[in-house]
């Protein structure tokens, strides 16, 4: 295998954010995270402090989501969430930008409203990373290419202090021509123009349509360092089985190659 148990698992941010989610499942997925060594649980805010008791002395960190999935709450209650989530305990913050707003073209409401939540949770000692929603950017918008319009919200979050660019909420759905909705989430093209428009201090992380272990390890390739997911156990158990196989093949190699 090109990459360890370990590079892999401490890529992914183990997603429990689903609405119906009750305490039994997000404790069930917390347990969960543990026994498979992923680097963070990603969580609904007032679970937060639960999630801390569940998780301590396991090295897997607890993230929690701010003006989740929409990013359309004020920017004072963003970063009031922001504190609330850090004295709780959560060492990682996932914002969402106020969509509405970068599509307006408002850059200045938009750079403080990413500091304000960076600013305070930084405080706290807590990273934060910034979530584009890059599904509703494929037209572009304020009259930028799509591709341009997602270079100016790298750079502008890297001014405004985040520590990861984020691809998607996973739940950004978009009426598709059926009539149904629908979302793509991840794609190589846009992980790769992210990791290319911030600086090495911002991380790039993946979210919504990673699904199974090659697309794990192609966000990894593209230079992605974290992946939010919820078929974490599918994907692990994967790797398991493949070294299980690489090392069984290479044990009947060797014994062959003796001549019995």
């Amino acid at each position: 295998m090109q990459y360890t148990y370990e590079e892999l698992a401490k890529m992914i941010d183990h997603s429990l954010l689903h609405p119906t989610m009750t305490d039994a499942e997000l404790e069930a997925g917390c347990r969960l995270a543990v026994e498979y060594k992923v680097a963070s649980v990603c969580i609904k805010p007032y679970f937060v402090a639960r999630a801390v008791e569940l998780l301590r002395g396991s090295g897997v960190l607890v993230g929690a989501v701010i003006g989740f999935p929409h990013g359309n709450s004020c920017t004072e209650s963003k970063r009031y969430e922001t504190e609330l989530a850090c004295r709780d305990g959560a060492a990682e913050i996932d914002m969402v930008i106020n969509i509405g707003k970068a599509l307006s073209g408002d850059w200045d409401y938009l750079q403080r409203d990413v500091q304000a939540v960076c600013d305070e949770a930084h405080r706290h000692g807590a990273k934060v990373k910034v979530i584009f929603e890059n599904d509703y950017l494929t037209k572009g918008g304020a009259g930028l290419s799509s591709d341009d319009f997602k270079r100016r919200l790298c750079e502008l979050c890297e001014r405004a202090g985040a520590d990861w660019v984020k691809t998607s909420s996973g739940y950004g759905f978009v009426k598709q021509a059926d009539g149904s909705y629908n979302y793509k989430g991840a794609t190589e093209h846009d992980l790769a123009l992210m990791r290319a428009s911030v600086s090495p201090r911002v991380q790039v992380k993946a979210a919504g349509g990673v699904r199974d272990l090659d697309g794990l390890i192609k966000v990894r390739d593209l230079g992605a360092t974290r992946c939010g997911a919820t078929a974490t156990a599918a994907m692990l158990d994967t790797y398991r089985q493949r070294q299980q196989s690489s090392v069984a093949s290479s044990s009947s190699a060797t014994i062959g190659s003796g001549g019995y």
